[in-house]
């Protein structure tokens, strides 16, 4: 240390003995300051000085500022030893730790408390990363702390020892292995203390213990537990016991499963034999600690311990629930109702601890048993839904948390339904089940909604938002029992804040869930509530009421569905004036701001024309708000929503004086005001064109030109749009627009990166421009334009994709013409013979294009020419005549599919290409019912040309028939599928695998008129799983796979038989492990992989589609064998841990001790000196991906104490090129997930 901060920390030290207490504060604050620096470094003198005047007992001390009569210099004295010990040398540490271990068990009590707080905050202030230091800190302190619990008469020092071994074990027990034996031995007689508070501090120390020590020790822990615990005689000591049991179940689940046999009898005894509810309470507690972590080794006591729980959930000696007087209770008066139940509260009645450990028991099984799902509507639910009367708050709300979990149990299989069209649940399904519990459910909360207690109305809303979450629509005959409970949430002056806003979340997730008819007859409640809440003085209420406010709307007058004979006119004015009162305000929040435009804008858009006479006060308001930066995008948003109102709100007052301000959003740099700002000129060009003018126009085309680029396709697109719609509606700004954007947008053609939405805005722009007919920009023009990109001397430097881009573009400027469709299809067959290879593609291409929707049998030319091109050197030319073809094709069926058929027969060598056109014939076909309906008569020949090449020798022919066999069982399910399952039995194994590829194709993520036959037949194409032949078992998987992502429904039945077949696919076989001389030196080649990878990306798919049919530890050992595989397959099961530990965190956490290893064997292993590049690369992509894998880990609730995964992120911490790249790793899981929340 530098002399100057020497002498500085003197004069503190100097202070610090000063009688003025402030001197004594600011130089204590001072020195604490100084020790937090990380660049401060002490050398010996000053370490000395310091120590001394903390330690010893000089003029004035350390201890004197702890027992100083300001309360804060006394705070700061305690703090400072946290830094103290990370800048000072490991001997100074000890003697520190040793000075306050001996005034912790000393005689003076004020000392002792002081001693301990400080020994506390040394504990927590120690740096995980030094573990030198922290050692030296446990050795110092573990002896001391061991005695004192063990040897100390006085209980209160037991109590502070105690209390300081657990912190100590909590952070650094994996540093205390030395010391285990004889923690063990000092804590185990601790557990027969006849103070309760020592039992209970005893039992949190073994819990942390148990997390660090070894099998021998955890072993011999849990045999003197079960040992004493099966030997009690007395309550108090079995509850002890039973407490330790569930300590070290929580902490180290891990381990406790080999134990679950054991203990189950024991608790279930104890349970049925005591009398005492504390004891009951405790082995509830235990049943819910193995069942989050003991999950597969628990599974077969469930049935028994939910007997028990639905036992004690109703367990109330003391009081009588008279369902009559409940029912009367319903007929009550308001004043009534608000009666608390607390008058029949005893407050020796220790009973409810029993029913909310039993509640809390079923929660657990609930949550971590989904495949008991059916079991839990009939048994489980039925009597939560019937203790929704509990009169104690507290267990109330846990059943209520009980109830939730089921809901998130049976969210996936809705959602599984909700993708999969076919899916229908069955009549005695958990949806079902849940669908006929909905009544019995309202009935019990609707009640509740209007009672005094906070939590209670909260859990009520909370239970039904859950529910309309997982059954939209649900409560749609309920309304009227639930309108009494909101209005009461509302209205009530003595709720509190969250009350409202809960309530007001709630009517937001029913009003969006629901028929806006169901709410017509209680409008004269709810728009008056609502609009109370809007102007309440807390902003959060007013914000969220605004918002619910702008769904009501919709609601009074749904514009987006079949018109309703409601009179929402008496409803117009109050809820304009409301709004318009928050939106003229200055002074409130941001939010409630931005929530009033947006609500003003649903407003006008849907009772616009009820307020004609305040339009004109009303608009002005949202021009200002454009010209505020905060609240400008809201703005714009909002007023979409006006201009695409179907009423055609009159927007002229403002127009004029918008469209400058628009256009110069287009120049800013945000991208969501851009975006937002394109789709509200569009709409403003589309529904006010004979309000604008061509002169208004002109500043916003002057910025679209920069727009129209490949960076950004969504604004691109939408800038697209925009053009569209401006020359369709201003056909005089053409000339405007061909010399400042055309140029960008032929630049864009040639882009490699067009496609989708914006390739389909940008044909569709040219289309418009062709069909303006303007003399400014003529058709001959644009063809030119186009065509000479890539014809022209720079052609060759547009990329394939982009010219299959201006292909289109041509297609689309004579799509209206098939005049000219023929003419220029003349213009490039003439220059054909002469092309270079880039510009011949392009006329292929082009000419297919235009076949598409033109028909070009007229022209002799065209057959030869295209075959001709089949016999091109350059594979990408033959793809292009093979394309054009089948394209061609589908403007004259009649002429050009016999052709086809004829040429595949007498051409083999041109088979491949020719497939390809027949399979753009029958995709193009497919498109349209007028197409199938064509199709049809051609079907029976094409179907039995297509199986003479399912025995191809080539991989991709065969591929090529499978689609086209696999499409055409599309169109006539009933006579083909039936042909393509005969086949299955073909003795060709190439055959075979065409047949189970061909399958593959008829499984598409929409619904389709095969799919009931597709379930009845899947398992006989799916048994191909067994085949003998390695490449059919792994397209039979890869069906399986394509089946479990697209449709699950299909297979979700047959994962039963299916699974144990694909999980031996995941095993490496040593028969398929040959060796391969490559020269001097040895290949192994493994002719499984391709098989097992196949079987892992099944398991993926299955993980997000069908998890609540997997047995989830037997999923996790495959996933654990896949960690030590092969490269790809170990990406594969990285991807699966990190998945399955947002799905199934409890799993996880039991299996973390097997997942953990081959994780930290990939980040620690190196690459050999001399391994070419590619071997680093895949080295280093391994490790990021590992580390991915161990984040998620590090996020499962719990894995933080598990000792292995600690051992883990202590070994990356301590390696700095792994630390780098975890923290890099955890930065962007932060970044994703904030994204995420917003």
């Amino acid at each position: 240390m530098m002399a100057a901060p020497a002498y500085q920390i003197t004069n503190l030290l100097e202070k610090m003995t000063s009688v003025d207490k402030d001197f004594r504060f600011m130089a204590t604050n001072d020195l604490m300051t100084e020790l937090q620096k990380d660049n401060i470094k002490l050398d010996d003198d000053s370490e000395k000085k310091v120590v001394k005047m903390l330690l010893r007992n000089s003029n004035f001390n350390i201890w004197e500022l702890l027992e100083d009569n300001n309360g804060e210099v006394q705070n700061l004295a305690v703090r400072c030893l946290g830094p103290l010990v990370c800048k000072v040398k490991d001997t100074q540490v000890e003697a520190i730790v040793d000075h306050l271990c001996n005034n912790m068990v000393g005689e003076k009590e004020q000392l002792r408390d002081i001693s301990s707080i400080g020994l506390k905050t040394v504990i927590n202030e120690l740096p995980m990363t030094t573990t030198s230091l922290a050692a030296s800190v446990c050795k110092a302190m573990t002896g001391r702390l061991s005695a004192a619990i063990s040897q100390q008469s006085d209980v209160s020092v037991q109590l502070e020892a105690l209390e300081i071994l657990a912190d100590l074990l909590s952070r650094f027990g994996g540093l205390l292995v030395q010391f285990h034996a004889s923690l063990l031995e000092a804590l185990q007689p601790q557990l027969k203390s006849q103070r309760l508070a020592v039992r209970k501090r005893a039992i949190i120390c073994l819990g942390h213990f148990v997390m660090s020590c070894d099998q021998i020790l955890y072993m011999k822990l849990v045999s003197m537990l079960l040992d004493e615990l099966s030997k009690s005689n007395n309550s108090s000591s079995t509850r002890t016991y039973i407490q330790a049991v569930g300590a070290v179940c929580r902490q180290a689940g891990h381990r406790f499963g080999d134990g679950v046999e054991r203990v189950m009898p024991l608790l279930i005894k104890n349970m049925k034999e005591a009398d005492d509810d504390e004891l009951k309470e405790n082995v509830l507690q235990a049943f819910e600690a193995m069942t989050f972590k003991c999950g597969s080794e628990m599974s077969p006591h469930i049935p028994d311990i939910i007997k028990i729980c639905l036992h004690y959930i109703a367990y109330d000696p003391n009081y009588n629930y008279d369902d009559a007087d409940e029912e009367e209770m319903e007929c009550d008066s308001e004043m009534e109702e608000d009666g608390s139940d607390d008058e029949y509260s005893d407050d020796d009645d220790v009973s409810w601890k029993v029913r909310r450990a039993a509640a809390k028991c079923l929660e657990a099984i609930i949550s971590t048993h989904p495949e008991l799902l059916d079991m839990f509507y009939k048994q489980v639910s039925p009597q939560l839904i019937a203790r929704f009367k509990e009169r104690e708050e507290n267990v109330k709300a846990d059943l209520f948390h009980a109830y939730i979990a089921l809901l998130n149990q049976t969210k996936p299989i809705v959602n599984i339904i909700s993708q999969d069209g076919n899916m229908m649940d069955v009549e005695d399904g958990p949806i079902s089940a849940l669908q006929n519990q909905v009544p019995a459910v309202v009935k019990a909360v609707h009640k509740q909604m209007r009672e005094k207690s906070v939590r209670t109305r909260q859990g009520c809303f909370m239970l039904l938002t859950k529910l309309i979450d997982v059954l939209p629509g649900c409560l749609a005959e309920h309304i009227p029992a639930i309108i009494p409970g909101i209005q009461y949430g509302l209205s009530d002056k003595q709720s509190s804040s969250n009350v409202k806003i809960d309530t007001l979340s709630f009517i937001q997730s029913l009003l969006s869930t629901h028929h806006p008819t169901a709410f017509h007859p209680h409008a004269h409640i709810l728009v008056p509530a609502v609009i109370g809440t809007v102007g309440d003085s807390f902003y959060k209420i007013s914000s969220e009421a605004l918002l619910v406010l702008q769904i009501l709307v919709k609601i009074l007058r749904p514009l987006d569905s079949h018109p309703t004979n409601f009179d929402f006119t008496k409803y117009t004015t109050p809820i304009y004036q409301c709004c318009f009162v928050r939106l003229r305000a200055q002074d409130i929040d941001q939010e409630v701001k931005e929530r009033a435009i947006s609500c003003m804008g649903q407003i006008i858009a849907h009772l616009g024309d009820s307020l004609q006479a305040e339009l004109p006060s009303c608009l002005p308001m949202f021009l200002d708000r454009l010209k505020n930066e905060i609240l400008r995008l809201t703005t714009v948003k909002a007023m979409t929503s006006i201009s695409n109102s179907p009423l055609k709100i009159d927007l002229r007052v403002i127009l004029p004086e918008t469209l400058p301000v628009l256009s110069s959003f287009l120049r800013k740099n945000q991208r969501a005001l851009k975006l937002s700002t394109l789709s509200l000129l569009d709409s403003l060009c589309r529904n006010y064109s004979n309000v604008i003018s061509d002169e208004m126009l002109v500043t916003v085309l002057s910025e679209l030109a920069p727009l129209v680029n490949e960076t950004d396709l969504h604004i691109a697109q939408l800038t697209l749009t925009l053009m569209t719609s401006v020359v369709a509606t201003h056909p005089t700004s053409i000339q405007y627009i061909s010399k400042s954007s055309l140029p960008q947008v032929l630049k864009l053609a040639e882009s490699p990166l067009l496609q989708g939405g914006a390739l389909a805005s940008m044909l569709e722009f040219f289309r418009i421009l062709v069909a303006a007919n303007s003399q400014v920009l003529p058709y001959s023009d644009l063809l030119n334009k186009l065509v000479n990109q890539v014809m022209g001397s720079c052609g060759v430097n547009v990329h394939k994709q982009g010219r299959a881009n201006i292909a289109k573009c041509v297609a689309s400027l004579v799509s209206n013409n098939t005049t000219q469709a023929v003419t220029v299809v003349n213009q490039f067959l003439q220059g054909i013979p002469n092309q270079p290879d880039y510009a011949l593609t392009f006329s292929l291409l082009a000419i297919g294009e235009i076949g598409r929707k033109a028909d070009l049998s007229k022209i002799p030319a065209l057959k030869p020419a295209i075959l001709n091109s089949f016999a091109h050197t350059t594979e990408e030319v033959k793809s292009a005549a093979s394309y054009a073809l089948g394209n061609i094709a589908l403007g004259n069926l009649q002429e050009y599919l016999p052709f086809i058929l004829t040429e595949i027969e007498s051409t083999p060598r041109l088979q491949y290409l020719l497939l390809h056109s027949l399979k753009e014939i029958i995709s193009g076909q497919s498109a349209s019912p007028t197409g199938v309906q064509i199709l049809n008569q051609y079907i029976p020949s094409i179907w039995d040309q297509l199986f003479k090449h399912t025995e191809c020798d080539e991989e991709g022919t065969r591929n090529v028939v499978a689609e086209c066999l696999g499409k055409l069982c599309l169109i006539k399910p009933e006579e083909l599928v039936p042909r393509l399952q005969a086949s299955l039995t073909s003795p060709s194994a190439m055959v075979r695998t065409t047949i189970v590829t061909a399958m593959k194709f008829t499984i598409t993520d929409q619904p389709q008129p095969i799919d009931n036959l597709l379930k009845a037949n899947i398992g006989d194409f799916l048994n191909c799983i067994l085949d003998p032949d390695l490449n059919v078992r792994r397209v039979a998987l890869v069906a399986f796979n394509s089946a479990a992502h697209n449709k699950p429904s299909l297979i979700r039945d047959l994962l039963k038989n299916v699974l144990p077949h694909l999980y031996r696919e995941t095993e490496k076989r040593k028969e398929l492990v040959r060796e391969v001389e490559m020269g001097p030196f040895k290949h192994e080649v493994d002719d499984g992989l391709d098989l097992r990878k196949a079987a892992f990306e099944c398991m993926y798919t299955l993980l997000e589609t069908c998890v609540d049919r997997l047995d989830i530890f037997e999923f996790l050992s495959r996933v654990q064998d896949g960690l030590r595989d092969h490269y790809d397959i170990k990406m594969l099961t990285y991807l699966m841990v990190s998945r399955v530990c947002q799905l199934c965190p409890g799993a996880v956490l039991q299996k973390l001790d097997k997942l953990v290893e081959p994780l930290k064997q990939t980040c620690t292993t190196k690459v050999k000196a001399n391994s070419v590049k590619q071997e680093y690369e895949k080295q280093d992509e391994l490790k990021r991906s590992a580390m991915r894998a161990i984040a998620a880990l590090l996020s499962v609730p719990g894995a933080d104490k598990h000792p292995q995964l600690g051992d883990l992120i202590t070994q990356i911490r301590s390696t700095p090129d792994l630390t780098i790249l975890f923290e890099s790793i955890q930065r962007d899981n932060g970044d994703s997930n904030s994204m995420e929340t917003s």
